[in-house]
């Protein structure tokens, strides 16, 4: 039984599962594959890839899928995850748009 992803974190694991959708993709790899050498179900790749319905995983998990990928898991997350500056700056246009 997993643990729900909270609502603070639901773009973060929005956004890595579409990184590991597009390198998979990238990689040529199915679903079926990437599961198989990451040790996991076809069905939890699938949930942890599906947009908009995050699915809480283990560290293990990523570890096995990143080393599956042959990808660094540091990068793996930096692909998927925008950096606070340029979250900010969006976010700041609007502020002054509305200014």
């Amino acid at each position: 039984m997993s643990k729900e992803v909270s609502f603070k974190n639901r773009d973060r694991f929005n956004q890595l599962g579409f990184a590991i959708l597009a390198l998979r993709r990238v990689r040529g790899l199915t679903q079926e594959q990437l599961a198989d050498k990451a040790g996991i179900s076809r069905g939890l790749l699938s949930a942890i890839e599906a947009p908009n319905m995050p699915r809480n995983f283990t560290l293990e998990v990523f570890f096995d899928i990143a080393e599956a990928l042959d990808v660094d898991p540091a990068d793996l997350i930096n692909a998927s995850v925008f950096p606070d500056k340029v979250v900010n700056k969006v976010k700041n246009k609007d502020k002054d748009k509305n200014s």
